[in-house]
């Protein structure tokens, strides 16, 4: 999913963390209020999904990215800024690797469900994207789902682009694969970019 929106682990007093998940204005600068209003609320604030947030591969067979998460059993307490180690099992991932850091949760999901953010993956149920980038009413491509070709990613802001590609490229456009996860230390690579670290 890429739906914009400010993350649910952005805010103070979530989880146990040095601080809460980096957000940014319209224009894709850090914002340092953490209070910041979600642009995805009633009547729209001024805080965004920042584009660093993009997944991104480190090799063909490992990569690094965000994710939406709900695990059975805990809550955002446990999984805000916490990093999982998800190995694909399924289509044409199995076998890969990707490290991801919980920067959100989706009240949408299934138990033990992680929603990977990459540009062009659908905004699902919330869309700031229009008002940040001028995307279509729904968001690109199908609201639930995204964009279906590589080609598409051509259209996408500079900024997007790279996370959009690589959605074709090292994800080779997968369609929700199965996983097996488990919590892993986060890489500074990922905690470098949201700048939240738990206690």
């Amino acid at each position: 999913y890429w739906d914009c929106c400010k993350g649910s682990c952005g805010w103070s007093g979530k989880a146990p963390v040095n601080r809460p998940i980096q957000s940014c204005d319209k224009n894709d600068n850090p914002l340092a209020n953490m209070a910041a209003r979600n642009a995805c609320d009633n009547g729209g604030g001024e805080a965004y999904m920042c584009t660093n947030q993009s997944p991104w591969a480190v090799s063909d067979d490992l990569a690094y990215g965000f994710a939406a998460v709900r695990l059975q059993g805990q809550t955002e307490s446990s999984w805000c800024c916490a990093c999982y180690k998800l190995t694909f099992t399924s289509g044409p991932v199995s076998g890969k690797t990707m490290i991801v850091q919980a920067t959100n949760t989706g009240g949408d999901l299934g138990n033990n469900h992680f929603d990977i953010a990459m540009p062009g993956g659908g905004v699902g149920q919330f869309n700031a994207c229009t008002n940040q980038w001028g995307a279509p009413p729904n968001g690109w491509g199908a609201q639930y789902g995204g964009i279906s070709s590589r080609s598409q990613c051509d259209s996408f802001p500079e900024k997007l682009k790279p996370g959009c590609y690589w959605r074709f490229d090292w994800f080779q456009g997968a369609d929700n694969p199965n996983v097996n996860w488990e919590p892993v230390t986060c890489p500074s690579e990922l905690t470098n970019k949201s700048g939240c670290i738990r206690n």
